[in-house]
């Protein structure tokens, strides 16, 4: 199927391994520009307001490997909504059309969800102890805080994507508690 015919959204976390809409075409993808970050308060899906657990979120530089999900125009207006309603919890994301790059070669403009600084849930950079200890306690309306870290991590390896951040937390949080940092 033609790129130029499909709607395009970039994951780079959850949505990687449970997008949760119909898609016609999925492929690994690379965003500049922007570099997964945990460093989200979750809330709702992965914490509470009173133990926040961490989620990813885009921070500005670098580049993101993720994956792009090709969305006919059929079920492109449904499939906003659900993104919106799902990501858009509060206004800690910035919806905005990037352009990605497929690994086939072409590039494509995505729905990406970018951190907005300026929110209350903005942890800002945080050590690995710091995010160990969120990431452990946290638990929302989606689970454990920490299944979601080690979900994303291992589709990551399995997309072939390093994200060594990343790989640093999940050996963290495999670490018995105490040892983590």
């Amino acid at each position: 199927m033609d790129e130029t015919a499909l709607h395009w959204v970039f994951g780079y976390g959850s949505l990687i391994w449970r997008p949760g809409f119909d898609f016609v075409r999925s492929e690994r993808a690379l965003l500049k520009g922007a570099h997964r970050s945990l460093s989200i308060y979750s809330h709702v899906y992965r914490g509470t307001p009173e133990v926040p657990g961490l989620v990813f979120g885009l921070a500005r530089g670098g580049s993101c490997g993720g994956m792009a999900f090709g969305v006919g125009a059929e079920v492109w207006e449904p499939t906003l909504a659900y993104l919106r309603e799902r990501e858009l919890v509060s206004d800690v994301y910035l919806e905005a059309m990037r352009p990605v790059r497929l690994q086939s070669g072409a590039t494509v403009s995505a729905v990406t969800y970018l951190i907005n600084a300026a929110h209350g849930q903005y942890a800002g950079r945080l050590t690995i102890a710091e995010q160990v200890d969120l990431v452990r306690r946290g638990h929302g309306q989606s689970g454990a805080n920490t299944d979601y870290v080690l979900n994303t991590v291992e589709h990551l390896r399995v997309l072939g994507i390093r994200d060594r951040a990343l790989e640093r937390l999940a050996a963290a949080l495999a670490a018995p508690v105490g040892e983590a940092a």
